[in-house]
C-alpha cells in the first residue's frame, strides 16, 4: 500500500483533475478549529444535565479528543490530500469502508448543519430587544430565516475559500469574544455573590439515561480537526502547518468549553436551560445582576456572527466529501465539478444545501422548534461518530503492522491512541438512542433515530454499489486501449 497518496491519486482516471488554491496558513486552521470545535450551540444542551457533564468534559477530552489528535497528525501525514476520512478510511481499509466514512460524515452535517441555523434563529432574536424572543419558538420564523441564511452561505463558499475563510476567521473571533466575555461575567458574579453549585450538584443523578444521551453530544461537540484535513489540497505547506495548528486549536477549545460549561451552571443552574437560548440567558442574567443589561443586544449579535461562522465552516468543509467521491465515481460525476471562475466545488456545495434546506421543512413538520433541535442533533452525532471508528482503528493497525518508516508516532503511542478513541467512539453512539431530556415522545424519538441511522447508511450502500459498478466498467473498457 502506497504511503503518501495526494488526492490527484485519489481521482487518478478523471480526465482533468481540478486544481485547488492554497491559501490557508497556520493561524487560519487555528482559527479554523476553534470555530469547528468549539460550538457554543451545544454547550446549553449539554449543560443542562447538571455538573456531572464536567466530567463527562474531561473523560472525553482525555479518550477522545487527546487520541483524535494524534490520528489526525498520523493519517495526514500519511496521507495528505484533499478528502480527509474519505481518504484515510478508503486507503486502510478499502473502498467501500472509505466511501461510507465519507458518506457518513457529509450526511451528519446535513443534519448537523440545519440545527447551527436553529440555534442563529434562537440567539439572534436578541438583537431584536426585548419582546421579541418567543419568534425563535414561532415554527414559520425560524423556518425561514434558517432557509435564507443557508443560502447566503452556500453562494459564499461558492465564490471562494478566500471570501470563506474570512467567514470562518470572523466566526472564531466571535465565538472567543463571546466565550470570554460569558466567562467574564460568571467570574465577577461568583467573586461578589460566591458559588451557588455545590458539590452535589457534580455527583451522577439516581436517574442517569439523559446524562448517557449527553456524553454523545461531547464527543460530537470535540470533533472537528479532521476538518483542515479534508480541505488539504488548500493548505499552504500542510506537514509543516497542520500539527501546530492542530495543538493549539485542541487546547483552546477545551479549556472553553469546561469554562462555559461551568459559568452556564453557575448562572442559569440545570432547570431554568433552553438549548437554543440558554447562552444569550445566562449572560442577560448575569448581566442584569451587576446593571449591564444594555451588553445583552451586542453580546447576541456577536455570538450570531460566530454561529454563522460554525455554519459556514461545516457547510464549506463537508461538501468537500461528495466532491472528491464525485471524482472517484462513486457518486454521480458533476458533484466532481469545479466552478470555472471561482475554483470551488460548487455543485457538491449546492447538493449539500438543498438536502439541508429539505431536511429542515421535513422536521418542523413533525416537532416543536426544539425538540427538531435535538432529534436532528442526535442522528448527527451517530452519523459523525461512524468514521472516527474508521479513524482509531487505522492507528490499531499501523501499530500491529511492520514499521515502514512513514508514520510520525511509536508503536505504543499509536495503540493507546487508537484503543481509547475506538472504545469511546463505539460508546458514543450507543448512548445517543437514550433519549436527550426536550424529548417528550419516545417512541417517536427512537423510530426517527433508528429509522434514519438505516436510511442514511442503506444510502451509502446504494450509491457505492450501483456508481462502483460503472466505474470498474469504465476500467475494463478502457483496459484494452492501453494494452494492459
Amino acid at each position: 500500500m502506497a504511503t503518501n497518496i495526494t488526492s490527484a491519486d485519489a481521482i487518478a482516471g478523471t480526465e482533468h483533475a481540478p486544481n485547488l488554491r492554497r491559501v490557508l496558513g497556520r493561524w487560519d486552521l487555528v482559527l479554523l478549529f476553534v470555530v469547528a470545535v468549539f460550538n457554543l450551540n451545544v454547550v446549553p444542551s449539554i449543560a443542562a444535565n447538571g455538573g456531572v457533564t464536567v466530567w463527562l468534559w474531561i473523560i472525553s477530552l482525555l479518550l477522545f479528543f487527546w487520541p483524535q489528535g494524534i490520528a489526525v497528525i498520523e493519517l495526514a501525514h500519511r496521507y495528505p490530500g484533499e478528502g480527509g476520512v474519505y481518504l484515510w478510511a478508503k486507503e486502510v481499509f478499502g473502498d467501500f469502508h472509505g466511501f461510507l466514512s465519507g458518506w457518513c460524515y457529509w450526511t451528519n452535517n446535513m443534519m448537523y448543519v440545519p440545527t447551527i441555523m436553529l440555534y442563529f434563529v434562537g440567539v439572534s432574536v436578541f438583537v431584536l430587544g426585548n419582546g421579541h424572543q418567543a419568534l425563535a419558538d414561532n415554527k414559520s420564523f425560524a423556518l425561514w430565516v434558517s432557509l435564507a441564511l443557508l443560502a447566503i452561505l452556500t453562494v459564499l463558499n461558492i465564490v471562494g475559500s478566500r471570501v470563506g475563510k474570512w467567514i470562518n476567521n470572523l466566526g472564531a473571533v466571535g465565538t472567543g469574544i463571546a466565550a470570554v466575555t460569558l466567562i467574564t461575567l460568571g467570574v465577577i458574579v461568583v467573586l461578589r455573590d460566591g458559588i451557588t453549585v455545590t458539590a452535589a450538584d457534580f455527583k451522577i443523578p439516581h436517574d442517569p439515561r439523559f446524562v448517557l444521551n449527553s456524553f454523545g453530544v461531547i464527543c460530537f461537540a470535540l470533533v472537528g480537526l479532521e476538518l483542515a484535513s479534508i480541505m488539504g489540497d488548500e493548505i499552504q505547506e500542510p506537514r509543516k502547518t497542520l500539527p501546530g495548528a492542530v495543538a493549539w486549536g485542541g487546547v483552546i477549545s477545551g479549556v472553553l468549553y469546561i469554562g462555559t460549561t461551568l459559568t452556564l451552571l453557575v448562572a442559569l443552574g440545570r432547570n431554568k436551560m433552553s438549548v437554543l437560548q440558554g447562552i444569550v440567558q445566562a449572560v442577560g442574567g448575569m448581566a442584569a445582576g451587576i446593571g449591564i443589561s444594555w451588553i445583552v443586544p451586542i453580546f447576541a449579535l456577536v455570538l450570531s456572527i460566530s454561529i454563522v461562522g460554525i455554519a459556514s465552516a461545516w457547510l464549506g468543509g463537508s461538501a468537500r466529501i461528495p466532491f472528491v467521491a464525485g471524482l472517484d465515481s462513486y457518486m454521480p460525476g458533476w458533484l466532481g465539478r469545479v466552478h470555472p471562475k471561482y475554483a470551488t466545488p460548487y455543485a457538491a456545495l449546492l447538493v449539500h444545501a438543498t438536502i439541508s434546506m429539505l431536511l429542515c421543512v421535513v422536521f418542523f413538520r413533525f416537532s416543536s422548534v426544539q425538540e427538531a433541535f435535538q432529534t436532528m442533533l442526535s442522528l448527527a452525532v451517530v452519523l459523525q461518530l461512524v468514521p472516527y471508528i474508521y479513524v482509531f482503528g487505522a492507528l490499531l493497525r499501523f501499530a500491529f503492522r511492520a514499521p515502514d518508516g512513514s508514520g510520525v508516532y511509536s508503536k505504543p503511542v499509536l495503540v493507546l491512541a487508537g484503543a481509547s478513541g475506538l472504545v469511546t467512539t463505539i460508546l458514543g453512539i450507543l448512548l445517543q438512542y437514550f433519549p436527550p431530556q426536550l424529548i417528550t415522545s419516545l417512541r417517536t424519538y427512537e423510530f426517527e433515530m433508528v429509522s434514519g441511522t438505516v436510511f442514511f447508511v442503506g444510502l451509502a450502500a446504494y450509491f457505492f454499489f450501483v456508481y462502483g459498478r460503472r466505474k470498474m466498467a469504465r476500467k475494463l473498457a478502457a483496459a484494452p486501449a492501453s494494452g494492459v
